[in-house]
C-alpha cells in the first residue's frame, strides 16, 4: 500500500496495483535518462509540459524502481494502459509533486503525449 508521506503514489495498470516513488536514486536515473545535466535541469525539463513517450516511459520506470518494482524499461514498455493515459499522467504528476514539492513540474500532459506516439 502506498504511503503518501512518504511520497508513494498508487498506480493499477492491467488489474495490478504498483507504487511509485521518485528516490534520490530514481532522480538521479531520470537526470542520466532524460539528459537532464542536474536536478534544475530535470525540473526544467519535466516543467515544459511536452513530454515525449519516451520521457514518460523513463519516469514511469524510475517511479516503479523506486516504489520497489524491479521491472526494467522493456518490462514498462509493455505494461497495459488500463485507465489510459490520464490516469497515468495523474499519477506521474502526484509522484512529481511529491517529489519536487511546491515547485513541482506541471504534470506531464497525456494529450502532449499522445500526439507523438
Amino acid at each position: 500500500m502506498a504511503n503518501r508521506r512518504r511520497g508513494e503514489v498508487p498506480l493499477e495498470l492491467g488489474g495490478q496495483r504498483y507504487t511509485l516513488c521518485l528516490t534520490l536514486g530514481a532522480l538521479a536515473e531520470l537526470e542520466d535518462a532524460l539528459n537532464a545535466g542536474d536536478l534544475a535541469g530535470l525540473g526544467q525539463r519535466l516543467a515544459a509540459g511536452r513530454p515525449r513517450t519516451g520521457d514518460l516511459i523513463a519516469l514511469l520506470g524510475a517511479a516503479l524502481r523506486g516504489g520497489g518494482h524491479p521491472l526494467d524499461d522493456g518490462a514498462v514498455r509493455r505494461l497495459p494502459l488500463a485507465g489510459g493515459l490520464d490516469a497515468l499522467a495523474s499519477a506521474l504528476g502526484e509522484v512529481l509533486a511529491a517529489a519536487f514539492g511546491e515547485e513541482a513540474p506541471n504534470p506531464p500532459s497525456a494529450r502532449g503525449a499522445e500526439s507523438r506516439a
